[in-house]
């Protein structure tokens, strides 16, 4: 799995000629519009998440690829936890997740039936992100203890995140920090207010509103080197990376912990519908990418990497096609 760090000449270029790949294998078959009448709510995420920025453009993606009578709506949401849940409910027929929630629910739901979940492809990874002030004195994890702490909203996958890492760390969420349950922008506003030492986020690089505070507040990120092997060895789902130095100006790179997203849909939509939405995300990706660079990294080869959710039948049409093309 790729760590994320600023995009090679090479990375660039190889996925640009996935692009004009996939572009030759066509659009929609056959003629007419037969989904112009869907309307695709899309789960994504809180405002300045990368979730709702991708979301954004690919509803407008598949409005104009689809011949939508409308754009899909975006639902702005807690997080991946928030997004199965409305997916399963059905107010929801696409969902951005973490894999690691999403493995939670396949644990616990049902493998078929009209709310099973199916992936159309895997996308990017997040990062996790542990937000202090340029000038705190805390180095390490461990060093939170006492310390003031969003660990993000109850129905976050993030808070998840945040629990495991701290456990790995020797510290529980309950006891040994001074916990509050604040969403991205009101950790961001609490942390630049001196209400909170610390916030754990889980995006993609670079996060708006995070960047954004970075403007206007020096800050750091703490470096997870120390806790990474525990809570890989407990948690195989998740793998290590690195946040660049430019990312938010922080001084300096560090380790931290990343988790594979995918995008999901339930297993009961049509197999046209689902290849579509995968040609779509795939010949448009570009545009993707311009509304969040970690787009870029999507590729076709890793994108059926949905596992433990299974893909989609349209899904896995499209990507043997595109292998056999």
């Amino acid at each position: 799995m790729p760590e994320p760090r600023a995009l090679s000449r090479r990375t660039v270029l190889r996925a640009a000629g996935g692009l004009g790949l996939l572009a030759g294998l066509g659009g929609t078959a056959g003629c007419g519009a037969p989904f112009a009448d869907r309307r695709l709510p899309i789960a994504a995420g809180v405002a300045q998440g990368v979730y709702s920025r991708l979301a954004t453009t690919l509803a407008e993606i598949w409005r104009e690829d689809l011949h939508l009578h409308a754009a899909p709506e975006v639902l702005a949401t807690f997080g991946s936890p928030d997004n199965l849940g409305r997916l399963t409910a059905g107010t929801a027929e696409v969902a951005f997740s973490q894999v690691d929630t999403a493995a939670e629910l396949m644990d616990t739901g049902p493998a078929d039936g009209p709310r099973a979940l199916r992936g159309l492809a895997r996308i990017y990874d997040d990062v996790l992100h542990v937000v202090i002030r340029r000038d705190a004195s805390y180095r390490r994890l461990a060093d939170l203890r006492g310390a003031r702490v969003s660990v993000g909203p109850r129905t976050s996958g993030y808070r998840v995140i945040a629990q495991r890492v701290l456990a790995a760390a020797g510290l529980d969420a309950e006891r040994d920090i001074v916990a509050s349950e604040l969403g991205l922008q009101d950790a961001c506003d609490a942390l630049r207010a001196g209400a909170v030492d610390a916030f754990f986020w889980s995006g993609g690089l670079p996060t708006t509103g995070i960047a954004t505070l970075a403007q206007e507040l020096p800050i750091r990120l703490l470096d997870l080197a120390d806790d990474l092997k525990t809570v890989r060895e407990r948690f195989p789902v998740y793998s290590s990376g690195t946040v660049p130095v430019s990312t938010y100006d922080i001084g300096e790179a560090v380790s931290t912990l990343l988790t594979r997203n995918i995008l999901l849909v339930p297993a009961s939509m049509e197999d046209d519908l689902a290849e579509q939405l995968v040609r779509s995300l795939f010949q448009e990706q570009q545009r993707l990418a311009e509304a969040g660079p970690a787009a870029i990294t999507i590729d076709a080869r890793t994108a059926i990497g949905t596992q433990p959710v299974p893909l989609h039948p349209g899904a896995e049409r499209f990507y043997r096609e595109s292998k056999d093309a």
